[in-house]
């Protein structure tokens, strides 16, 4: 053996040993569940301790001091009692995921996805099954929150028929729908939603400032590569080896398997897929028209958050699956009466029963989190503390995208964490002569590259449900472990393209520049 080969066998045994320790120390913590009760414990008690002293930063979302709130005061209490079911009601991933999974439900269990994979794997080479999957995940941005509740799934499906760990499949899609989450050559609605909230930081050093809704679009789309490159080198070469000793243990009956598709369903499905593309045509017809009941009220755009078409995609997911899914089930024959629809709805649901009582305590653990206002305080002291360290820009911006990064690991909402720090960074950096799409495009990836590693991502327990169909033990140390490289990855190279970026002076997006004043 060479001693290049020693050297990279080492390394390899070394990064395998590290990621094992991460596996066995996280899996050592409490069922999720029990955690994210723990934490709303420790949330009301770190309340109570610092509601004790002041503070002298300034919430931008008030203008005045900054006030922890006690939240074993008896009114918080008496409140947190009288809200806990509109908590639990209005925790968005709940019924984002509810009513994707009625629709994919009966797509599922008609047949319709099963037979969709068989012959995609007929056509795609084993090979390049993890860049698609990893392209797709990037893709599915455009609809919001889908990639949680349909990619990621049949990232450990397509892997699984394909005779490759499932495991690396689901940790393959994770890594493009979350860790890569602002690479899209896709414009989406969060383009528009994070520049509304860059231009009004901007705004309060220079009110004539406007920003043009995809001036991060260049950036994300050439980040599209990065993200398909190095996930795939990642989920070939580091990650699906280390998985080989990973017993697969979960129910064979419930898993997909390899078989040839029949006539009959080859019919259902082509007829299931006629009547999706049907569906799409429609709605495009009716979104085309500048008066369309589903544009933006007041600027008739389509990509705006304000968009109706925008608010309604989880339905829309429902609906372009559960309709192909009932034609292919009446047509294979998997579906003989109504009943067979709603049993398929039911049997779904019944899958989502752990993930409920996971949300419980995530809604009421972030609620107390958001009510306290620790995070708004730990977010601000940390950016305090960079501006105060007064870097030269290149250093100053991978500074904010490490910071970004860890307050990630607390405070999840893209949108919730800008609009608490960018009225401090976008100004700042302004002074230090680089521009708000430039300060944006730094946030974004911090954004991006620790989602996959924080158990307080809404949607990071229902990862774990779906690792658990096919590795019963597997826990959150498990999760985090398998996607801890792809979290340092992306940070690491994501901040490095960024900057090479920035140097060769490709175009941010429309409109767009890196210096300020331009």
């Amino acid at each position: 053996m060479s001693a290049d080969n020693k050297a990279t066998d080492t390394q390899t045994g070394l990064l395998n040993r590290l990621l094992n320790k991460v596996e066995v120390i996280g899996n050592k913590l409490p069922d999720p569940a029990v955690m994210f009760a723990g934490l709303l414990v420790i949330i009301w008690v770190l309340s109570l301790i610092f509601s004790q002293f002041t503070y002298t930063e300034i919430d931008p979302r008030t203008g005045v001091e900054i006030t922890v709130n006690n939240l074993l005061a008896p009114t918080a209490m008496a409140n947190f009692l009288a809200t806990m079911v509109n908590t639990f009601m209005y925790f968005a991933p709940l019924g984002v995921v509810l009513v994707a999974m009625l629709g994919i439900g009966v797509a599922e269990r008609s047949g319709f996805i099963n037979v969709g994979i068989k012959l995609l794997l007929n056509t795609t080479p084993k090979a390049m099954l993890t860049p698609m999957l990893i392209l797709v995940a990037i893709v599915s941005h455009t609809a919001v929150d889908a990639g949680y509740v349909l990619v990621i799934p049949l990232g450990g499906v397509i892997f699984y028929a394909a005779g490759r760990h499932p495991l690396a499949g689901i940790a393959a899609a994770f890594a493009g729908v979350s860790g890569g989450f602002s690479a899209n050559f896709v414009p989406s609605a969060i383009d528009p939603l994070l520049q509304g909230i860059t231009q009004t930081a901007a705004q309060m050093h220079n009110p004539d400032v406007m920003l043009n809704p995809l001036n991060n679009w260049g950036f994300t789309a050439a980040s599209c590569l990065l993200v398909v490159l190095v996930g795939w080198y990642l989920t070939d070469k580091i990650i699906e080896p280390r998985l080989k000793g990973t017993e697969i243990d979960g129910d064979s009956d419930a898993m997909p398997q390899i078989e040839e598709v029949s006539p009959r369903d080859r019919k259902a499905f082509y007829s299931a897929v006629v009547t999706m593309l049907l569906g799409v045509i429609i709605l495009f017809a009716v979104t085309i028209p500048e008066g369309s009941a589903l544009r933006d009220p007041e600027t008739a755009a389509i990509a705006s958050f304000n968009a109706p078409l925008m608010q309604s995609i989880v339905p829309l997911i429902f609906l372009l699956f559960w309709v192909p899914g009932i034609v292919h089930g009446y047509v294979s024959g998997n579906f003989k009466e109504s009943r067979d629809v709603i049993s398929a709805m039911t049997k779904s649901m019944e899958g989502m029963a752990y993930y409920m009582v996971m949300a419980f305590f995530c809604a009421l653990f972030i609620k107390a989190f958001g009510d306290s206002n620790l995070g708004i305080l730990l977010s601000i002291k940390g950016a305090n503390l960079l501006q105060a360290m007064a870097l030269p820009g290149g250093v100053t911006l991978v500074g904010i995208i490490f910071l970004v990064a860890f307050i990630n690991l607390f405070v999840g909402s893209a949108s919730a964490k800008w609009m608490l720090i960018a009225p401090i960074f976008v100004p700042m950096l302004m002074q230090l002569g680089l521009s708000p799409d430039l300060t944006q495009a730094a946030y974004r990836v911090g954004d991006s590259a620790s989602n996959i590693i924080t158990p307080l991502l809404p949607y990071f327990p229902l990862v774990v449900v779906y690792c658990q169909r096919y590795v019963k033990g597997t826990g959150i140390g498990t999760l985090v472990s398998l996607m801890l490289p792809y979290s340092v990855a992306l940070l690491v190279l994501w901040s490095a393209f960024l900057l090479i970026y920035w140097g060769i002076g490709l175009p941010l997006g429309l409109q767009s520049s890196y210096s300020y004043p331009a």
